[in-house]
């Protein structure tokens, strides 16, 4: 008997060992946007899960963004009741203002999961994201100049967010939606250029294939991963930093002038960041003017940054406010 269709087997393939790596009482959900990646993640979810012996459902988010997004996500609750998943979780979420369009699209968006991984634990979350989105990921992180955290993209695992299909580009992952069965809903925002990944996507990359020649995300997705583990060290040694310099709701300048750029520079990005600075306004300018209230300190007294917030060098410690 033949197997599956290439495309399909590749899902599935991706999704299997993901799924043996967990305890046998975890409930796996899989973040569902309705999208043809998350469709046949869901998809590959639905075959598998019940092989390996584990609870798996879905979740689907509605963003109350465009009109008809309250029937979109409950169209797509009903495929993935169709698919046997149980249980299917459709939440609608309040969209800030704070961090651009995108960024407060995300922060709801994951507030939910956050939400439905604590009311179904021990659970973990499936995202579909695929080669393609981290190719895109690492040219926006460059865009930004945020470091090599942000050129080494999207980690396999990230807590409880596990990302099978990272080594899988997006043209298999929709051949494999087809294949399925299953009919994907295409957001228009993917075609906005107001949103700077709708750019990258659309423009910046297949311009850089036509310039430099096929394989460009593929080769970025690679640099991501190598840079991964050089920065999962530097981070570890930035958190032992961190906690060195601790001093009541603010860091101690000393050892941080003391320190190395390179964890110096980890230590002020991810305080910023604690602090309440927007990720995706936060970039290496903010980060070189933070570190000059250390190095270069000539008695200014403090740092604008995003988000209204501002960064202050008083007594000898730095910290944060609005």
């Amino acid at each position: 008997m033949s197997g599956p269709p290439p495309a399909v087997a590749a899902v599935r393939s991706a999704v299997r060992p993901v799924l043996r790596s967990l305890p046998t009482r975890t409930t796996v959900l899989v973040a569902c946007s309705g999208g043809a990646d998350s469709l046949a993640l869901a998809g590959a979810l639905a075959f598998e899960a019940p092989r390996a012996g584990l609870r798996a459902g879905a979740i689907t988010i509605d963003h109350g963004l465009q009109d008809g997004s309250a029937d979109r996500a409950r169209h797509v609750a009903g495929i993935l009741h169709d698919l046997g998943l149980d249980p299917v979780l459709n939440r609608a979420v309040q969209v800030g203002k704070r961090g651009g369009p995108e960024g407060a699209a995300r922060t709801a968006r994951y507030a939910a999961l956050d939400a439905a991984v604590a009311e179904h634990a021990p659970a973990v979350v499936l995202l579909g994201h695929t080669l393609d989105d981290q190719a895109e990921t690492v040219l926006l992180g460059l865009a930004r100049g945020s470091g090599a955290r942000s050129l080494a993209g999207m980690a396999y695992t990230t807590g409880y967010f596990l990302r099978p299909f990272l080594e899988l580009d997006r043209a298999t992952v929709r051949r494999a939606c087809d294949l399925m069965g299953l009919v994907p809903w295409e957001d228009p925002h993917n075609h906005d250029p107001r949103f700077a990944r709708s750019r990258v996507r659309h423009d910046a990359l297949p311009a850089l294939e036509k310039a430099l020649g096929p394989g460009i995300a593929e080769a970025l997705a690679r640099t991501a991963g190598m840079l991964r583990s050089d920065a999962d060290a530097l981070d570890a040694l930035a958190q032992e930093l961190r906690a060195e310099a601790a001093d009541g709701d603010g860091l101690s300048v000393i050892p941080l002038a003391e320190a190395e750029s390179a964890l110096r520079t980890r230590v002020l990005h991810r305080a910023a960041l604690d602090a309440g600075c927007p990720p995706s306004d936060l970039n290496a300018r903010h980060v070189r003017e933070l570190e000059r209230l250390i190095t270069d300190w000539r008695g200014q007294s403090h740092i604008d940054l995003p988000g209204g917030l501002r960064a202050r060098r008083e007594a000898g410690r730095i910290h944060f406010e609005r």
